[in-house]
């Protein structure tokens, strides 16, 4: 086993920036079009960790975690989970990851890759479903993982850093040890226990 931990584009965050849409995180998780080096060097049984993007005033936080359960292609996607095709919210953000149209063609919403058909081919392989997700999401939870993530992200990488994107760069492998120690640390956040 191995892990992957990430950081999405700035602006996003799930408590108080934008609309985070890739990973998306219900009850089965899955990250559509983002991050195809991590979706393409992962196997079932692997784990995928994501940081907020930068936020101005906001510490970024460790906000979630899943174990890869399986990986398709887009236009499997597109069949199997309707509801994670690209849309527009009411608010006109973006939501779904799901990138292809019913042809399996680029779908008109992706504005990613319009003029590179090869960066898109290889965006929509390995279209990652997962399993067992711990994600913070009670202001409580989000609190102390925003006062606590770049700490355990120093301690699990052996890195110093200011930031995140100091400690781990835009991503980071992590071996069998490193995941079950994030992993852990977010459990005792959902629980309460530290």
């Amino acid at each position: 086993m191995k892990g992957y931990v990430f950081i999405t584009s700035s602006g996003y965050d799930p408590s108080q920036g934008k609309h985070v849409k890739d990973p998306y995180l219900g009850a089965k998780p899955t990250l559509g079009g983002c991050m195809p080096n991590i979706r393409r060097l992962v196997v079932p049984g692997d784990h995928i960790f994501v940081v907020s993007g930068k936020v101005k005033g906001l510490q970024q936080y460790l906000f979630a975690n899943f174990e890869v359960e399986e990986k398709i292609n887009a236009l499997a996607a597109y069949k199997k989970y309707p509801d994670l095709r690209l849309q527009k919210r009411e608010d006109g953000q973006l939501t779904g990851n799901v990138i292809v149209d019913a042809r399996g063609r680029q779908h008109p919403l992706d504005g990613h890759d319009k003029l590179n058909p090869a960066k898109f081919e290889r965006r929509i392989e390995n279209y990652v479903v997962g399993c067992n997700l711990v994600a913070l999401t009670a202001p409580e939870e989000v609190q102390r993982g925003r006062d606590e993530s770049l700490p355990i992200l120093r301690t699990v990488l052996r890195r110093e850093g200011s930031s995140p994107l100091k400690v781990m760069g835009r991503w980071s492998k992590l071996d069998g040890d490193q995941v079950q120690e994030l992993r852990q640390w977010l459990i005792s956040l959902k629980t309460g226990r530290h």
